[in-house]
C-alpha cells in the first residue's frame, strides 16, 4: 500500500529568511502523524499475523500427531488393558464362568406338523 500526500508549502520571504506559515505547518505536522500511525499499524497488523500463522500451525501439527497416536497400535494395547482391568474388576464372578457351551433357543418355536 503506497500513500502518497502531496503538500505544498507556503514560504514567503524577508530578505534572506524563509517563513512558513502556521497552517502550512500544521499541515505537515498532521500528515507526518498520519503517516507514523499508518506505519504503526502495519507493524501491528504484521506481528498478528506472524502470531496467527504460528498458532495455526501448532493446531494443526498437534492435531496431526495425535490423530497419529490415537490411531497407533500402542494406543490400542495401552485402552484395551485398562478397559480389561476395569471390566474384569466389575464383574469377577460372570468372568469365572466364562461362556455357556449350549444356549436354548431366543424365541419359543412350535414344532410342525409331520407329514
Amino acid at each position: 500500500m503506497v500513500i502518497c500526500l502531496v503538500i505544498k508549502l507556503i514560504v514567503t520571504y524577508k530578505g534572506d529568511r524563509a517563513t512558513i506559515s502556521s497552517n502550512t505547518s500544521t499541515l505537515v505536522n498532521e500528515s507526518a502523524l498520519i503517516i507514523a500511525n499508518l506505519i504503526m499499524f502495519q507493524k501491528i497488523a504484521n506481528v498478528l499475523s506472524i502470531v496467527s500463522f504460528i498458532m495455526v500451525a501448532s493446531m494443526s501439527g498437534g492435531a496431526y500427531f495425535g490423530y497419529k497416536y490415537v490411531t497407533s497400535e500402542n494406543f490400542k494395547s495401552q485402552v484395551m488393558k485398562e478397559i480389561m482391568g476395569n471390566v474384569s474388576g466389575l464383574m469377577p464372578k460372570v468372568l469365572d464362568k466364562g461362556l455357556p457351551d449350549v444356549t436354548g433357543p431366543s424365541i419359543p418355536t412350535k414344532s410342525l406338523p409331520k407329514l
